[in-house]
């Protein structure tokens, strides 16, 4: 990600796109199939009203002759002083010649295509996904933090379609498009890169940007554009911790902090760290869970809820744990951060 503004030279740069449903080979085939299917068309027209027409060489209209006429017209090539008067001639115009003008007439269209009709198709598509943008996951830089933050996300049920990945590297973003998400090659530290992607209408943000000063200023620019968004930052430098909350932060992540934390575990007991992993992981067999009181739940203490074992209560912004009295009568608004059943399986006893 980059402070400055640029825009790489390929791809389509500054449009939201995700990947096409239909794969190269099946578009193309479409466009061979819908210009041959359009050329039988007029050739069957042709065919059924030939009795309007008429050849100045034998007035016999042969399907050869249908066949010239059908190529020539379509291809607009018109007809007049010089005409092919043999039927070996005319298949000849028509077979090899006319494929030749046809690609003559594709390297034009090529080229209008790409000063000209590829931006207006790009923004046709951006507008469509853009309404398509509700309450999805913004992930800004699509670094190994981002890479395996997408990979967990869609490991847990995310439909691809829901994330949106900001980048201004090509090659990230192909990475991430072939993964089914949505993708913007641009700058996050621009307010207008934030607003492409529906900023204001997204669930939460991640910002993994490498720099950290760089994601303190994405960081800046998302919480003025989205006062409530939750924001999840990396920040690798410790000192830039308290920073980034201020920017806006609702939740900063440091990795070597984390790892430390693990490292540190793991000389406690040798499957505190595993276990640890085994939380953060969606194939562990176990996981957290955050979600807010049941009706059914209200009064009632942390211990004797029966979707997973209470580990704190959020009452506002103050953390309640399990052991302390408050825990003890839950109340309407209560957020409860509770471990539940994982995905994963036992794994097999020592000896099996």
């Amino acid at each position: 990600m980059r402070i400055n503004e640029a825009r790489p030279a390929l791809g389509a740069a500054g449009f939201l796109r995700r990947r096409s449903s239909m794969p190269m080979w099946a578009d193309l085939v479409w466009r061979v199939t819908l210009v041959f299917g359009l050329i039988a068309l007029v050739l069957l027209l042709h065919w059924v009203g030939r009795d309007g027409l008429k050849d100045n060489l034998d007035n016999d209209i042969s399907f050869v002759d249908v066949l010239y006429f059908t190529t020539v017209t379509v291809t607009t090539v018109g007809y007049g002083d010089i005409v092919p008067v043999t039927p070996e001639a005319r298949l000849f115009e028509a077979l090899l010649v006319t494929p030749i003008r046809l690609f003559v007439w594709l390297i034009f269209l090529g080229t209008a295509y790409n000063l000209f009709l590829r931006n207006i198709l790009y923004r046709w598509r951006m507008a469509r996904i853009q309404a398509d943008l509700h309450n999805h996951i913004i992930v800004t830089g699509f670094g190994t933090s981002g890479q395996e933050a997408v990979h967990e996300l869609l490991a847990r049920g995310t439909d691809p379609r829901e994330i949106v990945v900001i980048d201004g590297s090509e090659k990230a973003l192909e990475l991430a498009e072939a993964q089914g998400c949505n993708v913007l090659c641009g700058d996050s530290t621009r307010d207008r890169t934030l607003k492409d992607v529906a900023i204001h209408r997204a669930r939460s943000m991640i910002v993994s940007a490498g720099r950290d000063d760089t994601s303190i200023l994405i960081t800046l620019t998302a919480r003025h554009l989205a006062p409530r968004l939750p924001i999840s930052i990396v920040v690798r430098n410790e000192d830039n911790e308290l920073p980034a909350r201020q920017a806006g932060a609702t939740t900063v992540i440091n990795p070597v902090s984390f790892a430390g934390l693990l490292l540190a575990g793991s000389t406690s007991g040798r499957h505190i760290a595993d276990y640890m992993a085994d939380l953060a992981a969606s194939g562990g067999r176990v996981k957290l869970n955050e979600r807010t009181v049941l009706p059914e739940e209200v009064g009632g203490p942390l211990s004797a809820i029966g979707t997973g074992l209470g580990l704190r209560i959020y009452r506002g912004d103050r953390p309640i744990g399990f052991w302390e009295e408050e825990a003890k009568r839950l109340q309407s608004g209560d957020v409860i951060i509770e471990i539940t059943e994982g995905n994963g399986l036992p794994e097999p006893a020592d000896g099996d």
